[in-house]
């Protein structure tokens, strides 16, 4: 008796991954990236700036740190609407104390509901990177391209119309895509988007509007996962933050620059009781000789440069 075979044929099926987005291959067995003056690490720290609407409609899916209770959600609002108010400014001092140089991940709506916080980001002359319109605004397979595209548009245009040039970077809320979403955001000329957490170096990614490069933004070293989702108390954060880099480090001697991507969320680590944990992990990486602080528009150029990018 002959058995069928266990999977369909599939033209695009092949060692690695059905896809050609990218080509597939192990991290260990890449050309070793070296950083700028023989650094092993390269610090990615990317604070999220977001806005999460009272009025979401969770449609098609909640995003994460959405309201969770029938409107009027007062008590999950106003805790993230903390973050940028109070917990954002004690970021910032905390970054300031250690030297910090980090991305912003800003949704555009902030410029129209913050514009004086959007004002002060922007005063510190670090990146700005485009986190869609709010926390209610997944992009998703049921948008149609012209949607989209809109959408995009629409988030660009009001960050840029606040005054935040040379936007290089994209984050979708909650990481949501669909299909098309990374033909829309290179075909709008960005450089780089930070949706797809499978790797710890930049890699590229092929669209048919040209190439574009999928950042090691990570998922798991962020503040609301790591405090919020598991509710690990912030001694376990610090000891994750240390965990990382002292492994990275290890592995980066023998195999090659790594990316140590740090996500923080001000209405999670900007609280008056956690921001002491947020300035011990800062102060145990600022100590350490072999990393090297960069925004991801600096990863992303180097990284090209020494892959002929």
């Amino acid at each position: 008796m002959s058995s069928k075979p266990q999977f369909p044929d599939d033209p695009m099926r092949r060692y690695g991954m059905d896809h050609d987005r990218y080509d597939w291959s192990l991290l260990q067995k890449r050309t070793p990236v070296a950083w700028p003056d023989g650094k092993r690490i390269a610090l990615w720290v990317n604070i999220a700036v977001e806005v999460f609407p009272m009025n979401d409609d969770s449609k098609p899916f909640k995003l994460p740190g959405s309201m969770v209770k029938p409107y009027p959600d007062l008590q999950t609002y106003t805790w993230r609407d903390y973050g940028n108010r109070v917990g954002i400014y004690r970021v910032m001092r905390a970054a300031d104390k250690f030297g910090i140089k980090a991305d912003w991940s800003v949704n555009a709506a902030i410029a129209e509901k913050y514009p004086q916080l959007l004002r002060d980001i922007l005063a510190r002359d670090e990146d700005v990177i485009a986190h869609g319109m709010d926390m209610a605004s997944p992009h998703h397979g049921e948008m149609s391209e012209a949607q989209e595209r809109a959408l995009v548009e629409k988030t660009l245009s009001l960050l840029k119309g606040a005054g935040a040039k040379n936007i290089r970077g994209w984050l979708s809320p909650g990481k949501s895509q669909s299909a098309r979403t990374p033909e829309i955001l290179a075909d709008t000329g960005l450089e780089f988007f930070c949706d797809w957490p499978n790797d710890e170096l930049p890699y590229r990614f092929r669209t048919e509007a040209g190439e574009i490069t999928s950042m090691p933004h990570s998922s798991d070293l962020n503040d609301r996962r790591i405090i919020v989702d598991f509710r690990h108390d912030e001694a376990s954060f610090v000891d994750q933050v240390k965990d990382q880099y002292t492994y990275l480090s290890r592995e980066a001697a023998d195999e090659g620059g790594r990316v140590m991507s740090l996500t923080l969320h001000p209405w999670v680590t900007g609280q008056s009781h956690r921001i002491a944990a947020l300035e011990e992990a800062f102060a145990f990486l600022c100590d350490k000789a072999d990393i090297w602080l960069a925004s991801g528009a600096d990863i992303c150029t180097e990284w090209k440069r020494q892959t002929g990018g």
